[in-house]
């Protein structure tokens, strides 16, 4: 049986964190889908299209370099409820800190009593980047800063285009 493996999250924009949780993802599993969740109450910079082209970019090269098939999706329902709909027995969560760790905990709790066929595995940031944040990246990227170290050449370049005007 294939290990598929699901990656959720907003990724607005694509970080050097997630690309990170990625390529230790890909060796994990035989597939992996990367889920986009869209939730109409929030207001993300780039759209839902635009983030699924940046995943398709980023993250693609990665997967195929592996030897892992890849998948990106969007969801606007339960993270779990998208992994089962997927055929994903992983949930792949990132973890920066003991904060992460701690919640994280709480969510992989409450999904394996919802779901207990799909299993959190938590890969830690490496040092590099675990201050990392696509919400740290946004600000610094609207007040005109370099956000160059923290994300992708084209996510960077996405960034400025966003922010020019």
């Amino acid at each position: 049986m294939p290990r598929i493996a699901l990656y959720p999250g907003s990724f607005d924009p694509v970080t050097n964190g997630h690309l990170d949780v990625v390529r230790h993802a890909v060796v994990l599993c035989d597939r992996l889908i990367i889920a986009i969740g869209v939730n109409a109450s929030k207001k993300p910079l780039f759209s839902t299209e635009e983030r699924l082209e940046m995943v398709e970019e980023v993250f693609g090269p990665v997967a195929a370099k592996a030897g892992c098939a890849f998948d990106c999706t969007t969801y606007d329902n339960l993270t779990v409820a998208a992994a089962q709909k997927n055929g994903a027995t992983i949930m792949i969560r990132g973890l920066r800190d003991g904060t992460d760790l701690d919640f994280e905990m709480q969510i992989a709790g409450m999904n394996e009593t919802m779901a207990p066929d799909v299993h959190t595995v938590f890969i830690p940031a490496s040092p590099a980047v675990r201050p990392i944040t696509a919400t740290l990246v946004r600000q610094i990227a609207a007040m005109g800063g370099d956000v160059s170290a923290f994300v992708p050449r084209s996510v960077a370049a996405g960034l400025k285009v966003k922010f020019a005007g």
